[in-house]
């Protein structure tokens, strides 16, 4: 079948556009992660099982394992017919510390990168350890944990978290309460009779519905905690966990400077990420005479050879993905300098003769007569001149007195 050369040139054009689409997203860099190693580290907060910002209030027989406490609002009311095992901390020096930890922890999980996001209803869901996220998550049914006692759940909710009436969380094959967490941007609501798990870390308020139960803990980082006949059970023997987070790298420096054979030559690979990256040339070569410091990244050396080189340098720091950029890298020749010019001599130009003045009267007059003239005075020209005309007078003279 014969093609018109319009079709040729479409065809053509279509396959550059695919490659340059392909070239620009396998050079894409790789989104950075944050991660945790282990727990939400809750500092002094682990040990109070409902912590307000401005008040505690409950109705009925509500028993709380663990402390209770509230800063910078002083009011816990309801205890009794409450039961607080534990301490009551009031505005204390304590509850205040309580509340700046958890604060930190609330910040170290929602920095967290998501292993999975667009969540809302998790009910039916079995979920290994990871870091979730979604905007209102909410469980109507039963949601299942499934994991060892070191493994870690972090659920992000954007806005609001709510357990239905009835609802429930299963840990299986060994997972633990100690290492489920909560971070909630506004506010979380317990339905009645909800079996959860985990310490719920809300921005602002958090109610439980009559007869709700938690294995966890009930923390409001700017509002208050309602309590109607709740039992609520601060986890003991918990790791400390970690308030320390790291991130991947990225690769921020732009495209290196050209060098030139015999110069110096120094450009510097930056990257983000914490801790701090190292770095290595991965594929392609340097040009010959250029080395890199892998701690510091930077590129160094005299180049020896003209030409174009192309290298791929990787970032890494222990937390995936690594960050990779290729950089193209041109060396030129040395400017060749010329010789500086030497400017030729000036033509001689022979003395003009000067013709005497009436000025210069009198200074031929004593040559007539034999008187030395300043001959300072006199171009070499006038010089002869005079000199001759001297000679002239003489004999004129001599004649006369024949």
């Amino acid at each position: 079948m014969t093609r018109s050369p319009m079709f040729t040139r479409w065809t053509a054009a279509s396959a550059a556009l695919a490659a340059t689409c392909l070239l620009l997203v396998s050079a894409a860099p790789a989104t950075a992660a944050t991660v945790l190693e282990g727990p939400v580290g809750l500092g002094t907060a682990a040990g109070f099982g409902v912590l307000s910002a401005s008040t505690v209030t409950n109705t009925g027989s509500s028993v709380i394992t663990g402390d209770v406490g509230v800063s910078p609002g002083t009011a816990i009311e309801g205890f009794p017919p409450g039961i607080i095992d534990g301490v009551q901390h009031s505005a204390d020096a304590e509850a205040a510390q309580a509340q700046s930890d958890l604060t930190t922890a609330y910040n170290v999980a929602a920095s967290l990168t998501p292993t999975q996001t667009g969540l809302g209803e998790l009910t039916g869901l079995s979920l290994t350890p990871g870091v979730y996220s979604g905007g209102e998550l909410s469980l109507n049914g039963e949601l299942t944990l499934d994991g060892s006692a070191e493994s870690v759940w972090v659920f992000q909710a954007a806005s609001t978290l709510t357990a239905g009436s009835g609802a429930s969380i299963n840990l299986i094959n060994g997972a633990s309460a100690c290492n489920v967490f909560w971070q909630v941007g506004s506010s979380a609501t317990l339905g009645s009779a909800s079996r959860f798990v985990g310490s719920v870390m809300a921005k602002a308020s958090i109610t439980a519905v009559t007869g709700a139960t938690v294995t966890g803990r009930l923390l409001a980082e700017t509002g208050a905690v309602t309590l109607d006949s709740n039992v609520i059970t601060a986890p003991t023997g918990c790791d400390a966990g970690s308030t320390d987070v790291s991130t991947s790298p990225t690769i921020t420096s732009g495209t290196p400077t050209a060098a030139t054979v015999g110069a110096p030559y120094s450009f510097t690979v930056t990257a983000t990420g914490t801790p701090a990256a190292t770095f290595a040339v991965t594929s392609g070569a340097l040009p010959a005479g250029l080395a890199l410091d892998s701690t510091t990244g930077e590129i160094t050396g005299v180049p020896t050879t003209v030409g174009d080189s192309t290298f791929t340098i990787t970032a890494s720091n222990g937390t995936a993905p690594d960050a990779t950029a290729s950089y193209p890298l041109t060396v030129a020749a040395a400017a060749v300098v010329a010789p500086p010019t030497v400017p030729s001599a000036a033509p001689l130009v022979p003395a003009v003769p000067v013709v005497p003045s009436a000025d210069t009267a009198d200074k031929y007059e004593l040559a007539a007569t034999g008187a030395e003239p300043n001959l300072t005075l006199l171009p070499v020209g006038a010089f002869l001149l005079l000199g001759g005309l001297a000679a002239l007078l003489r004999r004129r003279h001599l004649a006369r007195s024949a």
